[in-house]
């Protein structure tokens, strides 16, 4: 078995930021393995079934890696998945903080696995899956930071509210 890394996130919607490490990441793991976070609490613009549909659609063609989706404790998917190492993106310094927070916890939570922080292309730096959603829902249009269909989505989506 080669390295495994797992990329966990909301992915609500998945941007162009996203797409740009998971191409990262598998040029640097064997497999990855993208986990949609089932986190109702956090009200998310779509549910998982549709999150997950996203992912597919937008890394068709892509090889060595697949989409699961997850409640509960992050470290305990990587366990039961057989990964090494857990994928984060950081985008700006305001993101370290917290992540390097769950770093830790993670790695007092199971010492075998190590996180990797990836910085995603320049380009993509200022997005976000929130910007995003609050900008599409004012109905400007998002091309060229996600891909076309989840685009169409979005914009479904608020025509309908």
């Amino acid at each position: 078995m080669g390295k495994r890394a797992v990329y966990p996130g909301m992915f609500d919607p998945i941007h162009n930021g996203h797409l740009d490490l998971i191409e990262r990441s598998l040029r640097i793991f064997d497999e990855l393995i993208v986990a949609v976070v089932a986190n109702p609490s956090k009200e998310p613009l779509f549910p998982v079934k549709e999150r997950l549909e996203m992912i597919d659609e937008c890394t068709a063609g892509m090889v060595r890696m697949r989409i699961t989706s997850f409640d509960g404790l992050l470290i305990d998917l990587v366990h039961r998945e057989q990964a090494d190492c857990i994928v984060r993106g950081l985008r700006a310094v305001s993101d370290f903080e917290y992540e390097f927070q769950m770093a830790l916890m993670n790695r007092k939570l199971r010492h075998t696995v190590e996180t990797v922080f990836l910085m995603p292309h320049e380009k993509y730096t200022y997005i976000s899956s929130r910007l995003i959603k609050e900008v599409a829902s004012l109905g400007a249009r998002v091309n060229g930071l996600v891909p076309p269909a989840v685009e169409a989505r979005l914009t479904q989506r608020f025509s309908r509210s």
